[in-house]
């Protein structure tokens, strides 16, 4: 039941969201709400990782741990998807134009990177009394999908153009049974990881502000800031390096972004391979924003 009802939690504003459908006008400020939420999101979490006693003593192995499930999982992404690149080429050949926006979406990593540390200090700093209940993620996280709903639904995406598309469809397809592989690896490698915990930190898929408070609330801080940073590290790879594998790996270009291949990472990606390419990043980003968040509260939440 339990479950039942943190998938309705996070699914629901996520649906109610995109039934609505807003003004040019009306978008803007959603996108504008979008990115302020982001950033109170991570000092949130700042804010409860502050409160995991001996944080110090954990750094070493939220390090060790994050570098080795991002491993895991850009690695079998890149394999995965690559095959299928290979197997199946894409008729549509991308180009390979650059663009220096890379190096302005990069230091907004490091903002959000900032927030978190900016959580951690308050967090430090002020008195217990002051600090926010608990449930201020959740119903952060709330308004965050809603309005995520929103704004895929006045971007003017409709379902029929995201399944219409058959090599978004099989690239996400791809894209997810790489990173259940990934979970599995990464569990089977680490004798305190048990599979279902392994599966749920491999669905994350780069939405780092969903995943870090789903494993927060699943497993507790120091968990959620390993997903926090492997979601971003996932962000920060593929914006450097969407541009070399474009050219010769179109879906492996656009599935290293995750989840973001929808939003952050597709500026990259259309400057990267051409507007033929933003179709199949629309419809992949989209299967996957939605398929993440199930398969996180599902893995979640099952022991096995």
């Amino acid at each position: 039941m339990h479950s039942l009802i943190t998938l309705i939690t996070i699914l629901l504003p996520l649906f109610v969201g995109f039934c609505v459908r807003l003004p040019p006008a009306g978008v803007a400020w959603v996108n504008r709400g979008l990115s302020w939420l982001v950033y109170l999101i991570l000092v949130l979490i700042g804010l409860s990782l502050a409160k995991v006693p001996n944080l110090g003593n954990q750094l070493h192995l939220i390090a060790l741990t994050t570098v080795w499930l991002f491993v895991c999982t850009i690695g079998l992404n890149l394999v995965v998807l690559m095959v299928f690149d290979h197997k199946r080429p894409w008729t549509q050949r991308p180009c390979t134009q650059q663009n220096h926006k890379t190096r302005v979406s990069v230091s907004g990593s490091l903002k959000q990177v900032a927030c978190v540390l900016l959580g951690l200090l308050l967090g430090k700093a002020l008195p217990t009394q002051w600090l926010p209940p608990d449930a201020a993620s959740t119903d952060a996280l709330m308004l965050l999908v809603f309005l995520v709903g929103v704004q895929l639904r006045s971007s003017g995406i409709t379902l029929r153009q995201v399944f219409i598309n058959r090599r978004g469809v099989q690239t996400a397809a791809w894209f997810m049974l790489a990173n259940l592989a990934a979970g599995i690896v990464f569990a089977a490698t680490l004798p305190h990881v048990s599979w279902s915990q392994g599966l749920a930190l491999s669905s994350g898929y780069g939405w780092y502000s969903l995943s870090s408070i789903v494993m927060t609330e699943a497993y507790g801080p120091i968990w959620g800031s390993i997903a926090l940073l492997n979601d971003l590290a996932r962000e920060f790879f593929a914006l450097m390096f969407i541009p070399f594998i474009m050219r010769r790996h179109p879906s492996a270009g656009v599935g290293i972004g995750g989840a973001t291949s929808l939003d952050f990472t597709l500026p990259i990606i259309q400057s990267s391979g051409g507007i033929a390419v933003v179709p199949l990043a629309i419809s992949f980003g989209f299967i996957v924003n939605v398929v993440s968040p199930i398969l996180m509260v599902f893995f979640s939440t099952w022991a096995f």
